[in-house]
């Protein structure tokens, strides 16, 4: 499936130059390749052995162009039949050399889906991309010799206000602006001056009019947090009391991959001069309760009620949080999505089931921290692979906390427990590329974990009751008494205590980690109440009582124990251990 973690540890190396392999001339471009959107279309073209051509506002071999083929090859593609050409759609003819043009030569099918996404757009500069480009874009396209079609991406909420009229009188253009904004007035102005002027110069066009697109079906990777993204933001945060609409508001979500698949499918099943598609998941519970759905599954309060969208755009921003351009989403409209359904359907393609799908995206935003956390930070779904292939991590229901987890919860070799003021993200460095099997969990309340009443002893013991290995147990310094409890409890379920301490003469002598006596401030994607939380479990691991008992436990010998500096981490998972007892159901 295209989009799935690439487990080859040598993929494919990158084509250096922009000049298509003599035997692979691109019959496919792409505009806009390097955005949302655009490079998921790309994956999906080359996992079908399409040759095609990137369009990267800088060209071959520079950081767009590397950074664009490393996210394809991470995502199993092979890149050897692309080509890159350096573009630009605010130029006429795309900006491209005679030479970059000439390669081009043999392409058939153009998608444009590059367009300025973002609201607070100047009104001049959304319409010089959104409409002067697509333009641009659609002449280009109509001096190809072999095109099949144009593919413009359109905008969800345009296009149906009946036959199109480009230009629009400036008075008519003036007040769009002004009731839309600048993103959605340009495009639907982007909209008409194609579909007008294809008509008139015999361009087959297709215009896809995509809903909310969200993360993958099975990863829950996107790569964009504007719009609904940014209502779970909040919603995460802390800060959605009230919902903006109505009981039957609808936002409408579709899969990322599915709308690629189904973009790389337009050339090859529609025909005739034009066609428009609206793509979205029909299934969209309305946005009350698919925003209670993430709600539960998140572990965090649902809003309260509901406010009217007019009231909300009176009320100041900086109040609100909204975003008056976002508001106009916010509707009860349906769409007729027949055209859409027939050539899926055509093609054999069919939505993945809308409650899974949201939950999965909403585990991977909180994982991405918004767009805010690393890469190495942002694990995908909870199951039984291994670590370093980036296929593990999610959310579980464990004694009363919904736990944010990272691995392989049956049989892991090592198990970590970060510090207070970390998570699961602070140790993803030294827990990839090995061969040992780890088990990563934010312990209640910290991290991306909701808190629990249960006690500490009882979330342990529930987060290893799936394992059936007697696991390597590490654990930071200042969480080290939730460890040696439970390894004095259950020596039987433990090969070894490690304690990751910055200073290796005492176990308990520092706080976070760093030298300092509290943690830093959460990351955007902690829990909100982490650091408080943090702090008081910092106070804690320094009462002289408890670093006594702590002593007592590690002086009790129940299994060994050992203490490690941080940068031995690495190491140690380096090595896979003997377990004791083996791997045999306990």
């Amino acid at each position: 499936m295209a989009g799935a973690p690439n487990p080859n540890p040598n993929p494919p190396q990158p084509q250096q130059a922009n000049i298509a392999p003599a035997d692979h001339p691109p019959r496919t471009l792409v505009l806009g390749a390097t955005g949302f959107l655009g490079r998921w279309l790309l994956l999906e073209l080359l996992d079908r052995g399409e040759p095609v051509a990137a369009a990267v506002r800088t060209g071959a071999g520079s950081p767009r162009d590397r950074e664009l083929r490393g996210w394809l090859r991470v995502h199993g593609a092979d890149d050897r039949t692309l080509t890159t050409v350096a573009a630009d759609l605010t130029l006429p003819g795309l900006g491209l050399t005679p030479e970059d043009d000439a390669r081009l030569a043999g392409v058939r099918d153009v998608h444009n889906l590059a367009a300025l996404y973002r609201f607070g757009l100047d009104r001049a500069e959304a319409h010089a991309a959104n409409v002067d480009g697509a333009l641009t874009a659609l002449h280009w396209a109509a001096g190809r010799p072999h095109l099949r079609r144009l593919v413009h991406l359109s905008g969800y909420r345009v296009g149906r206000g009946g036959a199109p009229r480009h230009p629009l009188p400036p008075a008519e253009a003036d007040a769009l602006y002004a009731r839309l904004g600048a993103y959605e007035a340009s495009k639907q102005l982007g909209d008409a001056a194609v579909r007008v002027t294809a008509a008139e110069l015999g361009v087959p066009l297709t215009t896809v009019n995509p809903s909310s697109v969200i993360g993958h079906s099975a990863t829950g990777e996107a790569g964009q947090y504007l719009g609904l993204a940014e209502l779970v933001r909040q919603l995460w945060s802390g800060r959605l009391p009230l919902l903006p609409g109505t009981a039957r508001t609808l936002l409408p979500v579709v899969a990322v991959d599915h709308l690629a698949r189904f973009l790389a499918a337009v050339p090859e099943f529609d025909d005739g001069p034009a066609h428009a598609h609206t793509v979205l998941d029909p299934a969209t519970p309305p946005l009350p309760a698919l925003i209670a759905l993430i709600a539960e599954h998140l572990g965090v309060p649902a809003p309260r009620g509901l406010v009217p969208v007019g009231l909300v755009r009176r009320l100041p921003t900086a109040l609100t949080g909204a975003d008056p351009e976002t508001l106009t989403f916010l509707v009860e409209d349906t769409y007729d999505t027949a055209s859409a359904d027939r050539l899926a359907e055509a093609a054999g393609l069919h939505h993945p089931p809308v409650a899974d799908l949201l939950r999965r995206w909403a585990t991977r935003l909180v994982a991405d921290g918004f767009g805010a956390a690393p890469a190495s930070a942002a694990p995908t779904a909870v199951g039984p692979a291994s670590a370093h292939t980036g296929a593990a991590g999610g959310f579980a229901d464990v004694a009363g906390s919904r736990t944010y987890l990272h691995g392989d919860r049956r049989t892991p070799h090592y198990v970590l427990l970060p510090g207070p003021a970390a998570d699961t993200g602070a140790w993803a460095d030294p827990t990839a590329h090995h061969d040992s099997r780890t088990l990563t969990a934010d312990l209640p309340g910290l991290g991306r974990s909701s808190p629990t009443k249960a006690p500490e002893a009882d979330w342990l013991r529930e987060l290893l009751a799936p394992v059936r290995s007697r696991p390597v147990l590490v654990t930071h310094q200042a969480t080290a008494a939730v460890a040696l409890d439970y390894a004095a409890a259950h020596p039987d379920r433990v090969t070894e205590l490690v304690i990751v301490s910055t200073d290796a003469a005492d176990a308990t002598d520092t706080a976070d980690g760093t030298g300092s006596p509290d943690p830093a401030p959460a990351p955007a994607f902690h829990r909100p109440g982490a650091t408080r939380r943090a702090t008081r479990r910092l106070r804690e691991a320094r009462r002289p009582s408890r670093r006594r008992e702590l002593s007592l436990l590690i002086d009790a010998g129940t299994v060994p124990v050992r203490v490690i500096p941080p940068e031995r981490l690495r190491d140690l998972l380096r090595t896979v251990p003997a377990l004791v007892g083996g791997e045999s159901t306990v």
